[in-house]
C-alpha cells in the first residue's frame, strides 16, 4: 500500500464517526482533496488488499467492523447507532470507537433475540459465544456471506 491509499484509508475509516456510516465515494474524495475517480481507484487498489469492500456499485459495502448495508447485528455506541458484519465484529465497534455500548443481534439457528453490553472494553457476559462458520483462512473467499 502506497502513501496515497494509506491516506485515502485513513481519511476513509476517519469519515465513518464523522458521518456515522461508512462515507459516499463523493463525499471522501471531497475529504481526501481528490477527484471521484481517483478515490475509486484508491479505493478499488483497498478492496483488492482487504482493507475495505466494496460492493457492486463500486461504493463501501464494508469497512470493518462497520457495515454499509442493513444486518441484524446492531450497535448502539457513542450516541449513534452502527451496522456490523457480523456479531464478531460488532464487539469491534465499540473498540475501535473506544467507547461502551450494546450489541444487538440474533442467534442464526432459533432466531431469540441476543443483546450484550461492552463496559470498558469488555463485554459484560459471562456465558456469550460466538460461533464462526467459515474458518478464518478462508473468509476472504466470500466475505460478504462469512
Amino acid at each position: 500500500m502506497d502513501d496515497r491509499d494509506r491516506r485515502v484509508r485513513n481519511v476513509t475509516y476517519r469519515l465513518i464517526p464523522e458521518l456515522g456510516r461508512p462515507p459516499r465515494a463523493a463525499e471522501a474524495a471531497r475529504a481526501a482533496g481528490l477527484a471521484p475517480r481517483e478515490l475509486r481507484d484508491a479505493w478499488r487498489r483497498l478492496h483488492e488488499a482487504h482493507a475495505l469492500v466494496l460492493g457492486d456499485d463500486r461504493e463501501i459495502r464494508m469497512a470493518h467492523p462497520f457495515s454499509a448495508v442493513p444486518t441484524v447485528h446492531r450497535v448502539e455506541a457513542a450516541g449513534r447507532s452502527w451496522y456490523a458484519n457480523c456479531p464478531w465484529d460488532s464487539f469491534g465497534i465499540c473498540a475501535s470507537l473506544g467507547v461502551d455500548g450494546r450489541v444487538a443481534s440474533s442467534c442464526p439457528d432459533c432466531g431469540a433475540r441476543i443483546e450484550l453490553d461492552v463496559y470498558r472494553g469488555r463485554l459484560d457476559a459471562d456465558e456469550a459465544i460466538v460461533h464462526l462458520l467459515v474458518p478464518a483462512a478462508r473468509w476472504w473467499d466470500d466475505i460478504a456471506f462469512t
